[in-house]
């Protein structure tokens, strides 16, 4: 079953996007910044792929 993100199609706020890129910074997966964030993963690869960030590969 896929977790339910309320945040669907709300923009970005600068507190978001400074702790995504804090998230990335530390190595997170994909799965644990959308926990943290409470956003669907294609949301943050989209973010990321804006902000020209590389999120680490699940191992």
């Amino acid at each position: 079953m896929k977790d339910r993100f309320e945040r669907h199609r709300q923009a970005w706020t600068p507190n978001e996007i400074a702790k995504l890129h804090q998230l990335v910074a530390k190595g997170m997966s994909l799965k644990a910044i959308s926990k943290s964030l409470t956003r669907s993963e294609e949301s943050i690869l989209i973010r990321a792929k804006l902000d020209k960030l590389v999120i680490a590969k699940k191992r």
